[in-house]
């Protein structure tokens, strides 16, 4: 099974819920635009701002199937989903989204990052920051960010 490449995935970002005042809870979606099966592995590499220093930690528990990629087809989506502001200190504003994935091998990149379109303009961010694993099913995904 070839791995996901970020050429041959759609990517995008939405505020959960849609009519939320706040943007703190964001459902990213990549849908497999190539023509062959692939394999996201882990959860993705992601940056909020240019000025980012390192990546969203990732929620440990959210990985639906430990060890084992998540497989899409043509035309099929994965998501993950990202908690912008955990209510801690140190906000900021951020006005990007870049998105990495992660290799096959735990701990690698495969690929260079892509943009994310921004939901919104701008976006508050804290160190609270947090990421869920990639899965195929998007209420799996909200439910480790939406309570936080």
């Amino acid at each position: 099974m070839a791995d996901c490449v970020v050429a041959d995935l759609g990517v995008s970002a939405v505020k959960e819920p849609p009519n939320s005042k706040e943007s703190r809870h964001l459902l990213i979606t990549v849908q497999n635009t190539g023509d062959a099966t692939c394999n996201l592995y882990g959860h993705p590499y992601v940056r909020l701002g240019a000025d980012a220093q390192t990546t969203v930690p990732v929620i440990k528990d959210s990985d639906p199937d430990p060890g084992r990629p998540v497989t899409i087809a043509p035309g099929e989506e994965a998501y993950a989903a990202l908690l912008v502001a955990g209510g801690k200190r140190d906000e900021y504003a951020a006005r990007s989204i870049t998105l990495t994935l992660q290799g096959r091998k735990p701990g690698t990149k495969a690929g260079g990052a892509v943009d994310v379109p921004m939901p919104v303009a701008t976006l508050y961010a804290d160190d609270g920051q947090l990421v869920t694993y990639w899965t195929t099913a998007e209420g799996m995904a909200l439910d480790f960010i939406m309570s936080k």
